[in-house]
C-alpha cells in the first residue's frame, strides 16, 4: 500500500512539475512576442522590456521550483530523515526565491527609474528583503551545522 502511495504522489509531483516548466515556457514566449510584436513602436517599449524580463524571471523561478520538485520528489523519492538533508533542501528554496525576489527587486528599480522616483519604496523594499533573507538563511545553516554536529557527537 504504501509502494503505491509512493509512486501515485510522484506520478502527481511529475504531472505537476512538467506543467510548471510548460507554463513557464509559454511565459517566456508570450514576453518575447510581445517585444518583437511592439518592436517598431517606440512609445512605451522599454517599460515593456522591463515586464518582459519580470515575467522571464519569474518564470525562470518557477523552473527552478519544477526543477527541484523533479530532483526531490520523483527521482529522489526521499523523506527528509536528518539535519542535512533538511538543511540542503531549505537552503535551496531559500536560494530560489531569493535570487526571484533580488532581481524582480532590480527590475522594478529600473521601472521606477523611467516613471517616478517616489515609486522605489516598493523595489528597495524588495532588495531589503533579499538582503534579509540572505542574512536569515546564513544564520539557520549556522545553527543547523552546530545541531548537525552536536548530533553526530551523540551518535
Amino acid at each position: 500500500m504504501k509502494k503505491i502511495f509512493n509512486i501515485l504522489f510522484s506520478s502527481v509531483h511529475l504531472i505537476a512539475s512538467v506543467i510548471l516548466v510548460v507554463l513557464s515556457l509559454v511565459i517566456m514566449g508570450w514576453s518575447v512576442y510581445e517585444v518583437v510584436s511592439k518592436i517598431d513602436e517606440p512609445i512605451d517599449f522599454i517599460p515593456l522590456m522591463l515586464q518582459s524580463v519580470g515575467a522571464i524571471i519569474i518564470a525562470a523561478a518557477i523552473i527552478d521550483v519544477a526543477q527541484y520538485m523533479m530532483e526531490e520528489e520523483v527521482f529522489l523519492n526521499k523523506e527528509l530523515r536528518n539535519p542535512e538533508e533538511a538543511r540542503r533542501t531549505i537552503t535551496k528554496i531559500i536560494v530560489i526565491i531569493t535570487i526571484a525576489v533580488s532581481i524582480e527587486g532590480l527590475v522594478y528599480i529600473f521601472k521606477a527609474g523611467t516613471k517616478d522616483l517616489t515609486l522605489l519604496l516598493y523595489p528597495a523594499l524588495l532588495i531589503v528583503v533579499s538582503a534579509v533573507l540572505i542574512v536569515g538563511l546564513g544564520v539557520y545553516q549556522k545553527l543547523s551545522a552546530t545541531i548537525e554536529k552536536t548530533e553526530k557527537k551523540s551518535v
